[in-house]
This record gives C-alpha cells, structure tokens and sequence, in this order.
C-alpha cells in the first residue's frame, strides 16, 4: 500500500482510532475488523501481490511505509521513556534500556507468565495422545445426527484453540505493561491517554488488560477441557490454579487496569468482544 493510500485511509471515518493498541490480534475471531485500520491495511497488502515481490516499486513502498510507522512508534516509545533521540549518547540510552528488560524480564509476574507457557507445552506434550484418542472414541461413538455431541467437540476444538492462541501472548502483554519508566506515576501524562471520555488511562494498564482477559479465557477454556476430559483432570488442575494466582497478582499490581476503556472494544454497549 503506497503512503499516499494509507494517509486516505486513516482519515477514513470508519476506523476507530487506536482500537489495534489494545487487542489480542485474532482478526478470525474479532467483531471489529471492519472498523481497524490496522487490518484493512493488512487486507489490501494481501490482495496486492505486488506488494510482496521483492522485485516490484510496490514492495519496497510497503517497506517505506512501515519504516515510516516504525520511526513514529519510536519517537512515541523514547519519549514515554524519557529518551533523547537527539543525543548521540547511544551507551547511556542503550543502558537505560538494559536496566528497564532487565528489570521487566525478572519480575514474578513476567517469571510466572513464561512459565505458564511452558507449563502448556509440557501438558500438551504428556496429554495430548489421550486427547487424541479421546477424541477418536467420541467421533466413533457419534450417531448419524448426534448434533449435542458433535458441538461438544467443537467446544473442546475451541477450547484448545483459546489456551494455544493466548499462551505465550499473556506473559508478552505482562511484560509490555512492566516496561514502564521508573518516574512513572499517577501524574505522569507522558504515559497516559484519555478514554472517549477524556479520563486519563495508563498505556500500561491498557496492555495489562489484554493479558488479563487472556487469563480469563483461558481458564475457561482449561475448566471446559477439565469437564469434557475427567481423567485429566489432575494434571490441568496444576495450570488452574497457576493462571488463577498470576491473575490476582496481576490485578495486585495493576488495580487499574480491568477499568481501563479499550477504544471500540469497551464502547460496544457490553459485547464480550476480543
């Protein structure tokens, strides 16, 4: 997509400012693509096999446009942090950032996430040939238009998509929300933003939010794999209650962040939406 095309399409009136800032990127499963810049910009570069050829204009104009887009969530990032993109002092700058990874990467709530991801790597890895064949042993006990027993499945087929889709992204979205300035506080503006309504929201909590919900679902989804599968139910008990104690530290430290107004997500009259 040439810049020219993107700038036309920002000002289109449809789009809801800022709505791609606080989701959990499963287009598939989101009622609002149709209002996102973000994956109708995604959605012509597609359509565009052009864009694609490292041998056309219209491939390295999509490059330029993402540097473009890249310089400015640059300026935007080193500004929250207190970074001068001016100064050629790149040791401190590079220290500084050095010290907020590392201070982020070995926070218990950052520590816990990863191992949530693990630990879901590891159960599918011991379970799921039991899950499989019972799988098998449901399908083969269908009956021609069982139609209760066949949403069951897909229940479970959703089940397992949830929990894949949101196990690595909770500790990422943790750990996006801990990036925070060391001077951030309740009066610092340079990481605030305002809601439909003007109130001033933290980014951080914005990005903790999203992590939360997938907290949320997938404790659901774990409790809907616990029921349709009794016999293993001990070994998802362990995830359970490990996703349950890093939701209510999360909430602990981040008290703000269920409130937070996600632009279109949170405006939509109560939809359960991404």
């Amino acid at each position: 997509m040439k810049t020219k095309d993107l700038i036309e399409l920002a000002g289109d009136p449809r789009f809801i400012e800022g709505i791609y800032n606080y989701c959990d990127r499963w287009c598939e499963r989101c009622a609002f693509t149709a209002r996102c810049l973000l994956y109708a910009q995604e959605q012509a570069d597609d359509n565009d096999p052009e864009a694609n050829d490292i041998n056309n204009e219209a491939f390295w104009e999509k490059l330029k446009t993402i540097f473009e887009q890249t310089r400015e969530m640059l300026t935007e990032m080193a500004r929250e942090r207190g970074i001068d993109l001016d100064s050629l002092d790149l040791a401190e700058a590079g220290l500084r950032e050095r010290r907020l990874q590392e201070k982020t990467e070995s926070h218990e709530l950052s520590r816990a996430g990863e191992q949530y991801a693990r630990m879901v790597n590891q159960w599918f890895d011991g379970e799921s040939s039991k899950i499989e064949q019972a799988f098998a042993a449901k399908e083969g006990d269908l009956p021609l238009v069982d139609f209760d027993q066949q949403e069951k499945l897909e229940q479970v087929d959703d089940a397992i998509s949830i929990i894949r889709w949101y196990q690595f992204q909770i500790a990422v979205k943790i750990m996006r929300g801990l990036m925070r300035p060391d001077t951030e506080d309740e009066d610092d503006e340079d990481n605030e933003d305002r809601d439909s309504e003007g109130i001033r929201q933290k980014d951080s909590d914005g990005s903790i939010k999203v992590a939360l919900i997938g907290m949320d679902r997938s404790i659901a989804a774990w409790g809907r794999l616990k029921e349709e599968f009794p016999a293993q139910a001990d070994t998802i008990l362990p995830l359970l209650v490990h996703l349950e104690q890093l939701r209510r530290a999360t909430e602990h430290e981040f008290p703000n962040a269920r409130s937070f107004v996600r632009p279109g997500f949170d405006e939509a009259g109560g939809s359960f939406v991404s």
